[in-house]
């Protein structure tokens, strides 16, 4: 691995291609936020492809490219005299020092060279006495209440853009923090059949607008459920969505080999592919 200063070498050589590029590129050169904030999604999205294939090569890769983005918009900040790099930086290690009392005192916030609290030392009046990374959590949501430009409430922290599958987790995470959960992880199966059966009643019904209220109700029921027994539906989604594309991939390519298109085959055979595949997964 790399030295220090060989890391802060490699990131000043960053800074100063980026540079070249913003003044020398045509490209480059007429980029603005609103034009890069597309490319900034994708790159997320390819980020987090990466880190769900335990894809080392590749989330090395990714990371480069949600960097470059990191960046250039503060590049633009730049141009703009309202804000930087190191502003980017030092803004972070603030809030980091900040909401982290168990750690730093809070006189380090702002320092050049933040120094933690000694090992071993108590930490006084002003700090909170965390000791499992779950008190941590919990003392993060209550602090950022308190910031200048904070959260102003408990879920204000949740970004509005989120897909709503993530969003429902994160609020529900969020309202964990401060208390309002199930109490027994197993009580939220009740609530899953709960808003199932209501479900089923107006998809018989079939009152789409109902049906469309009751469905959401019964995803979010299941989302909590997830994530009280510590499973990110967002992950496990991926990883569904992966495993049927292998799947139908297989099929495909048989019907492709045996002259038969999909549209011509009966779900019989489809079925007989399908469970062919299955059974390759296993091997």
């Amino acid at each position: 691995m790399h030295t220090r200063e060989e890391k802060l070498k490699a990131f000043g050589r960053l800074l100063d291609v980026l540079d070249t590029l913003r003044e020398k590129c045509p490209w480059d050169r007429k980029q603005t936020n609103e034009s890069l904030r597309p490319n900034t999604i994708e790159e997320t999205y390819e980020l987090c492809d990466a880190l769900i294939n335990n894809d080392d090569a590749n989330i090395c890769k990714e990371l480069g490219d949600v960097l470059l983005h990191v960046c250039f918009y503060a590049r633009i900040g730049q141009e703009k005299d309202q804000f930087d790099v190191a502003d980017v930086c030092n803004m972070l290690v603030d809030k980091l020092i900040f909401r982290h009392p168990h750690v730093y005192h809070p006189s380090q916030v702002g320092a050049p060279d933040p120094k933690p609290l000694p090992y071993g030392e108590q930490p006084g009046e002003a700090e909170e006495d965390v000791k499992t990374a779950q008190q941590v959590i919990e003392n993060w949501e209550q602090i950022k209440l308190k910031e200048k430009d904070g959260n102003k409430s408990v879920l204000s922290g949740v970004p509005a853009a989120l897909p709503a599958l993530i969003k429902a987790y994160r609020i529900q995470d969020k309202a964990r923090n401060v208390g309002f959960d199930w109490e027994d992880k197993g009580d939220v199966w009740a609530k899953v059949r709960e808003e199932l059966a209501e479900l089923e009643v107006e998809l018989r019904k079939e009152d789409k607008e109902h049906s469309e209220e009751e469905f959401g109700d019964f995803l979010f029921s299941l989302i909590n459920a997830g994530r009280l027994y510590k499973l990110n539906p967002d992950t496990c989604l991926e990883k569904t969505n992966k495993k049927f594309i292998s799947r139908f991939n297989y099929i495909e390519a048989h019907s492709i080999k045996l002259g038969k298109p999909l549209k011509d085959m009966t779900l019989g055979e489809m079925d007989a592919l399908w469970n062919e595949a299955k059974a390759q997964e296993k091997k």
